[in-house]
């Protein structure tokens, strides 16, 4: 992967540049006025594009960039605004000062609600096994400008550390979250245009019983899954399934 600037560039965002090539282990391209297709052709790696306003990466034969945007949590916090329900948090159990652990962060759209939910008082943090989706996601976090004073501190207060699931939970100690959280890629296929860029950057963990053992150890209440009505996973690691007759993907839950 290589990083540059955006098309019309300062001094300042050139400097932002080299310190996220830095960060990233990688290599800062002055754009010299080329195009990202071209800078993409020529060197045939990835491109993170240092804008004014956000990070854009721009993959090999990819249609769409990756960057960072709260997507559905805009309406759902809204909605919880409202005192109307929000399946995610009923499953998890959250309110005020809880704390929460999502093992799969992606873009933090179910973080940004948990940590609505849970407020001030409360805690939220995100692991992510791809270093570049953490590092996008978290600047965004930190400068996404929503027009809402809620979701604003609520996106600030979440805590983003980068690594594998299992790796993480290891480091954590017995009963030290309210809920632990897995939202994993969907084995069976669902059309997002929000999680198109996502798929093709992910990183696909494999699921076994050390990583759910490991989940209940660290979990003081629950561990929850969320997957495509047709996973196997509810079943193959002892989750009770939520039905939900009219949505794609269900809930599942470990009691402790």
């Amino acid at each position: 992967m290589i990083v540059t600037t955006a098309g019309r560039t300062n001094e300042m965002m050139k400097q932002q540049a080299k310190a996220a090539a830095s960060f990233l282990g990688c290599r800062f391209v002055d754009r010299n006025k080329k195009t990202v297709r071209s800078l993409l052709s020529f060197y045939n790696e990835d491109v993170l594009v240092a804008g004014k306003d956000r990070y854009e990466l721009f993959v090999v034969n990819g249609e769409q960039p990756f960057f960072f945007h709260p997507s559905s949590a805009m309406f759902r916090v809204k909605r919880l605004q409202k005192k109307e329900h929000d399946p995610f948090i009923e499953a998890c159990n959250l309110s005020a000062g809880k704390s929460f652990l999502d093992c799969t962060l992606g873009l933090a759209s179910d973080s940004i609600v948990a940590s609505y939910a849970v407020g001030e008082n409360g805690s939220v943090e995100g692991f992510e096994a791809s270093s570049v989706i953490a590092f996008i996601v978290k600047e965004g976090l930190v400068s996404w400008q929503s027009e809402e004073e809620d979701i604003d501190r609520a996106m600030r207060r979440i805590k983003v550390t980068t690594g594998h699931a299992l790796d993480e939970l290891k480091k954590r100690k017995d009963d030290s979250v309210d809920c632990v959280y897995f939202d994993p890629m969907f084995e069976e296929q669902i059309n997002s245009d929000g999680i198109k860029p996502l798929k093709s950057l992910a990183v696909y963990e494999e699921w076994t019983s050390a990583m759910i053992a490991e989940a209940r150890r660290v979990a003081k209440e629950r561990v929850v899954l969320k997957d495509h009505y047709k996973s196997s996973r509810f079943e193959d690691f002892n989750f009770k399934r939520i039905d939900r007759k009219t949505a794609k993907f269900h809930y599942g839950i470990i009691e402790l």
